[in-house]
């Protein structure tokens, strides 16, 4: 994830965003971010207004609003990469 770090905010969410409509998260990943990243439920709920309306996914939405750091984000990245 070295090379995540070397990106902007803006290249990433230039990535990311999709003119299809996204899957809402799984609940499974909204728990991960409240009980072990500790994301309140008011900036869970901005986020997921915000991924919808962006149609991005909702790490990278939170992570560009501040509301995760990008530690926290590849903590995300790697959980999600051992889900079965």
């Amino acid at each position: 994830m070295a090379g995540l770090a070397k990106l902007t905010t803006a290249a990433v969410a230039t990535m990311v965003m999709s003119s299809q409509r996204q899957p809402p998260p799984a609940e499974a990943l909204l728990h991960f971010l409240q009980r072990r990243l500790g994301v309140s439920p008011s900036a869970l709920e901005l986020g997921l207004r915000q991924a919808e309306l962006e149609q991005a996914p909702l790490p990278i939405v939170l992570w560009s609003f501040g509301l995760l750091s990008l530690n926290q984000l590849e903590e995300v990245f790697d959980w999600q990469n051992n889900q079965p």
